[in-house]
């Protein structure tokens, strides 16, 4: 059975950094794409950083130049450094692996965490 657990969510200023990290048991993280996601108040998912299972990585258009998504194999984790937070980063922070190697394409499916609570207050 894959678990994901999302952690390193919480209440942050506008323009702080924020270090979000995501457990996988039962998986490897290097084998498959790993991917974070978000849902704001009153928006759809969204995608934000995918690393696959060649270490390419890529990021959507909500967070680039803010967000940096890394892998560590030993720990079997995923985390999402982010940067430069603004109100509008608000919202639940998801980890998901797919189950597939290529992030390519990856809107749903996969195994999800419960997700993480971040708050950027002005």
């Amino acid at each position: 059975q894959v678990q994901v657990e999302e952690s390193g969510g919480g209440s942050v200023q506008v323009g702080d950094s924020l270090r979000l990290t995501c457990v996988v048991n039962g998986r490897a993280v290097g084998d498959y794409c790993m991917g974070w996601f978000r849902q704001r108040p009153g928006k759809k998912r969204e995608g934000i950083a995918f690393i696959d299972s060649r270490d390419d990585i890529a990021y959507t258009a909500h967070m680039r130049g803010r967000a940096a998504i890394s892998r560590d194999k030993s720990k079997n984790t995923v985390d999402l450094q982010m940067n430069r937070l603004k109100r509008e980063d608000t919202g639940i922070y998801y980890c998901a692996q797919r189950e597939w190697i290529s992030c390519s394409g990856w809107i749903e499916g996969g195994y999800w965490g419960q997700g993480t609570q971040v708050t950027v207050e002005s």
